[in-house]
Formats: C-alpha cells, sequence, structure tokens
C-alpha cells in the first residue's frame, strides 16, 4: 500500500502516455516519474527526511500534482496549505504542524514569504524555480513509505474553531483509490480525469492518488470558470471530473454550454455538499450523454464512505427513489447509524452517521483528547445526522451540528433547502436557526436569486409553507445581492452566516 507505487507502474506498462497536461505543459509517465525523483532530490538536499512535513500554497496547477508525489518520494509528508484561509490561519496551521519546507507559487509568494518570517520556518521555495529543481537535481530512490506511515496532513475545521490535521496514512488513500478506479472508469485506456477541486482539500487531493495508481491522464486547472471548464474537457477529452453542487449550478446554467464538445466527457461525479433535486434533473437534461455519481464522507474518512450510482441516478423505473440519498457503502466501508449511547438504531431512525473501515483516518495530529472524541468502538462519528433504509442506502437529513430545534420541534436545514432550491427565482440558499425568544431557535432562509427575477422573502416563506409542514417553513428570509461564503471545498459556510446572529448570544454559534 505505497502511494508512489502507481508511479513506477504507469511509467513501465505505458511511458509515452500522457501522464499530466496543464495550459501548455504535457509530460508522459516516463518523463513524470524522472521528475518526480528529481524534485524528491531537491527536497532532500533541502534537508527533508522521513517524516517531515513540506507545505505548498498555492493555486491548482501540475506543480501542485508533482509536488505530491515528490514528496512521498522524498519520504515526506504532504501539507496543503487553504490558499482561502486568512494570514492568521495560515500561520497558526504551520506553526502546528512544523513543515520543514514551505513552497509557493507566485500568487502567494509574499503572504509565504510574511507566514515564514513570523513561524521561523527556514526554507521557502518557489514554484517559479521550479524547472531549476527539476534540472539541476539528481533522481534519488523512492523513499518506499508505505502502509502505516503518515502521507498526508490536511487540516479542517478552522472555521469553527481551531483547524485541526487529519493525519492520512498511506494505506487510507490506497484504499480509497483502489474503490475509485472500480467505480469511476479510470482503467479505461482513454481516462483523463479533469481537476478543478482544489488540491489543498482532499476530495481534490486524494484524486491524484486515484488517477496515477490508474496510470490514466491528468488534466487540470487553477480553478473553476466555465468557460476554461468546457475548453479543457474539449481539449483534452476529459471523461471523469468531479464539481461540487455550486460549482455544477453555474456549469449547466452556463449560456454558452452547447458551444463546446464535451461529449468525451462518461462521468461527472458530485460531492461534499446535498445535490437539490432540481439542480440534478437540470444537469441530466443538459448532459444527457454524461453519467452522474455521488460521493459522501469527509477529510477523515479519506474521504468516501458511501456512493450513489449511476443506476439510481433516475426518477423514472424500479431504480428511481433514491436520488436524495447519498448511496451505499463503498466496498471496504461500514456505515452504522447511532444514537448519543453509541447504540446502532434501526432502519428508518435518525441517528449520528458512523464509519468503520481503511479509511478512517488515524486521528488528529498532536490532538489524542479530540481524537478520542470522535474515534469510539473502531468507528468515526462524524458528526452528520441521517439515517439507513432497509436497502443500506444512506440518507443524510443534516449536520447534527446544524440541526435547528424550533418550538421543541426538529427541523433539518437540508430539507427546507431542497424545497427553496424548487423554487424559480432561487439561485443558492442555505438554512440557518437565530435566536428566538418565542421559539428557542427559528428558521432563517438566506438566498441569492437569478439576475432578472423579481422575488420577495414572504414569496418564498409561501413557496416553502405550500410544500412541508408550517413549523419548518422559514419564520424570515433574507434576500442577499452577492454569493453567499464557501469554503475551498465550495460548501456554503453557514457558520459565517450564522455568527452575527449568535454573537450576543450566551450559547454562542450552533
Amino acid at each position: 500500500m505505497q502511494l508512489t507505487q502507481g508511479v513506477h507502474r504507469a511509467a513501465l506498462i505505458h511511458p509515452a502516455r500522457t501522464a499530466l497536461a496543464c495550459q501548455d505543459r504535457e509530460y508522459t509517465w516516463a518523463q513524470f516519474r524522472d521528475r518526480v525523483a528529481r524534485l524528491a532530490g531537491a527536497f532532500r538536499a533541502h534537508g527533508i527526511g522521513s517524516g517531515d512535513r513540506i507545505a505548498m500554497l498555492a493555486h491548482n496547477s501540475d506543480r501542485y500534482v508533482e509536488y505530491y508525489f515528490a514528496t512521498l518520494w522524498a519520504g515526506g509528508v504532504i501539507l496543503p496549505l487553504n490558499s482561502r484561509w486568512s494570514p492568521a490561519e495560515i500561520e497558526a496551521c504551520i506553526r502546528d504542524a512544523e513543515p520543514r519546507l514551505v513552497i509557493a507559487d507566485e500568487q502567494h509568494a509574499e503572504l509565504a514569504q510574511a507566514v515564514c518570517r513570523a513561524t521561523g520556518v527556514a526554507t521557502l521555495l518557489s514554484t517559479a524555480d521550479w524547472e531549476g529543481y527539476v534540472h539541476g537535481s539528481a533522481p534519488v530512490p523512492d523513499a518506499l513509505r508505505s502502509g502505516e506511515d503518515l502521507a498526508a496532513l490536511f487540516y479542517t475545521g478552522g472555521t469553527t474553531g481551531r483547524a485541526k490535521g487529519v493525519m492520512l496514512c498511506h494505506r487510507n488513500f490506497f484504499t480509497n483509490s483502489m474503490m475509485h478506479i472500480a467505480n469511476l472508469g479510470l482503467g479505461d485506456e482513454d481516462a483523463v480525469h479533469l481537476h478543478v477541486s482544489p488540491m489543498f482539500h482532499v476530495a481534490g487531493g486524494a484524486r491524484l492518488f486515484s488517477v496515477t495508481m490508474a496510470g490514466a491522464t491528468h488534466a487540470v486547472l487553477p480553478n473553476f470558470e466555465p468557460e476554461a471548464f468546457l475548453a479543457a474537457i474539449e481539449r483534452h477529452r476529459v471523461t471523469v471530473t468531479v464539481v461540487v453542487p455550486t460549482v455544477l449550478n453555474r456549469l449547466v446554467n452556463h449560456e454558452h454550454l452547447d458551444r463546446y464538445d464535451i461529449s468525451s466527457l462518461k462521468l461527472l461525479s458530485y460531492g461534499a455538499s446535498p445535490m437539490p433535486e432540481t439542480l440534478l434533473r437540470r444537469a441530466m437534461d443538459r448532459l444527457p450523454g454524461v453519467s452522474f455519481l455521488q460521493s459522501y464522507g469527509m477529510t477523515e474518512l479519506s474521504p468516501v464512505a458511501t456512493m450513489l450510482m449511476p443506476r439510481y441516478h433516475t426518477f423514472e423505473g424500479p431504480d428511481a427513489g433514491f436520488t436524495r440519498s447519498a448511496g451505499q457503502p463503498v466496498f471496504n466501508a461500514d456505515v452504522a447509524i447511532k444514537d448519543a449511547n453509541g447504540h446502532e438504531l434501526p432502519p428508518g431512525v435518525v441517528g449520528e452517521v458512523c464509519v468503520r473501515g481503511p479509511m478512517v483516518m488515524q486521528g488528529y495530529w498532536r490532538a489524542p483528547e479530540l481524537s478520542a472524541q470522535v474515534l469510539r468502538n473502531g468507528y468515526m462519528h462524524t458528526g452528520d445526522a441521517g439515517y439507513l433504509d432497509e436497502r443500506g442506502f444512506l440518507f443524510l437529513v443534516d449536520r447534527v451540528k446544524d440541526m435547528i430545534i424550533t418550538g421543541g420541534e426538529n427541523v433539518y436545514s437540508v430539507e427546507v433547502e431542497n424545497v427553496l432550491y424548487q423554487h424559480p427565482a432561487v439561485h443558492e440558499c442555505a438554512v440557518i436557526g437565530i435566536p428566538s425568544d418565542a421559539w428557542g431557535e427559528a428558521v432563517h432562509g438566506i438566498v441569492t436569486v437569478k439576475a432578472g427575477v423579481d422575488v420577495t422573502g414572504d414569496d418564498l416563506i409561501a413557496f416553502v409553507r405550500e410544500r412541508i409542514a408550517h413549523f419548518k417553513a422559514p419564520k424570515s428570509v433574507e434576500i442577499r445581492k452577492h454569493e453567499l461564503p464557501k469554503s475551498g471545498a465550495g460548501k456554503i459556510l453557514k457558520s459565517e452566516l450564522k455568527a452575527p446572529f449568535w454573537r450576543a448570544e450566551k450559547r454562542g454559534i450552533h
């Protein structure tokens, strides 16, 4: 279970196949292996030894892909830094993880310099000098770290407190990759994966291992822009990609979608947050030749626990009725629903989603107490609320912490959001609980609307009340002109939306 093994294999069995394409740069698998070995030599020349962390602060690029594998080849540990964090958050992460090297691209060079000065990191490398590192270093042997050896630290949870370093080992990513190869068609001879999800996030990073182990082709975009995304599919003949619902929403509503030849695209996988059924129907209508696959998981699960396969993305026939689920457990995952006392609950009863298997993290970096809170009796306690049906399909209802208790009734924000998304005026929405003297918490909606459409908060409240129980409907709806705040993974940041409402409350942010 060695993550660099895929590089060796691909270079051996199809050395001339394109391994990596980004902008105007392309490398074969033979070239990629040589470049990774030379970069690893440069890292070792800067003092990297077994288990040392190398941090990366950059936008997606071919350099980022090479950084992943050269770090492991050198014997190090990958430490991707969220480029959307504030300087203080990045500094806190550096102090906690103590990397020996920091690498930054040109856009983040000034910030990286300031952080390194503040934290005492002695060595800062720049991607502007990347080719010098490659061609100025001799290739070194693969360190061959594997199994339980630490492969990466992904920091998560910084929006609600101190960010936690999730420790993921070679075994974690290896088992995740084997599952992805089987389910995503990465083993096909023409397989090309377009990477647009941020590589500082595990959803984007883990796919690098899956594609490499399959010996497929990596195509890389720095970030998502609809036209660049569509042009990349056309240019590289992309067969599979992964997006979050907010990205898919922009894509299927793009006015020039039909101008591009995206006939090569076979599979579009999505995850990170619930997919409104209205959006899924529109995506399936506008992309009729594309199969859809949903993944559910989290950083601590490296990252996938369940999948809703393409056959269940239908609204008719015997396989219909599952598009609101997160699918069934993947091959190596045990999924259970448990109550607050750790007792397993029967089908149909809502509780906490718990996962057991080789994908579960080793723990949180230097935080044994936090690790013990979530790793109990062999299971990762996810903090997500949901239930399993009789066939093992997982239906998520909310984050446990995001459940709204209003007048003694439990309201799951996802259910309300799904109804709001059915309104033709709604572009994005989030439902949160806000303080209420009468109800304890009141259901509050925050929405952005599509251009050129007029709608009021009262209109949206009435729309929801016609479709679900009145106690679940928002008591108030706020319409915003600007895009809702999002994490690096594209999730709407409900903690940021809640903060102004709960700041004066003793209970704090729910």
